[in-house]
């Protein structure tokens, strides 16, 4: 299958002007590391939560969203993970991009300058038009919610 590519304007910022851009770790990776632009060392108590800048604004196509994800790592060995995951990144934004990360973990965890906190995912989006109907077709499911399927 063949790689393709978008193209998307970045800028540093004053706050973030020594740290590498954001980049695929691996050929087959799906999202770019984001490096906290932090000066001193933020510590972030368990159960807390905190805006870490990264010292980047981006300039999406249209047609493009940025999904701001956790990384696997920090999940599961501090316990430290990103609320409202993903965080979206909207074509229209052009303000700093930012991670808000929460502690679940039982030690203060410490984000310091360079840290690799989150990851960034470029994917299409869909416009979705809305149809009225006066009924929704019906499916083997119906309208069971959650764990209307069941464990197994």
């Amino acid at each position: 299958m063949a790689e393709s590519a978008v193209e998307i304007a970045i800028t540093r910022l004053p706050h973030g002007a020594d740290l590498p851009l954001p980049e695929y770790a691996t050929h087959g990776a799906a999202g770019m590391d984001l490096l906290a632009a932090v000066g001193d060392p933020l510590v972030i108590a368990p159960g807390a939560r905190a805006c870490v800048p990264t010292g980047i604004a981006i300039a999406l196509p249209e047609g493009f969203e940025a999904q701001v994800r956790p990384r696997s790592g920090l999940a599961f060995k501090q316990g430290v993970t990103c609320l409202n995951s993903p965080g979206t990144i909207d074509a229209d934004y052009r303000g700093e991009v930012a991670v808000l990360l929460i502690n679940h973990g039982q030690e203060p965890f410490t984000v310091t300058r360079g840290l690799r906190i989150a990851q960034l995912v470029v994917a299409p989006v869909v416009t979705a038009r809305w149809r009225k109907v006066a009924a929704l077709l019906d499916t083997a499911r119906g309208a069971g919610g959650f764990g209307s399927t069941g464990l197994k």
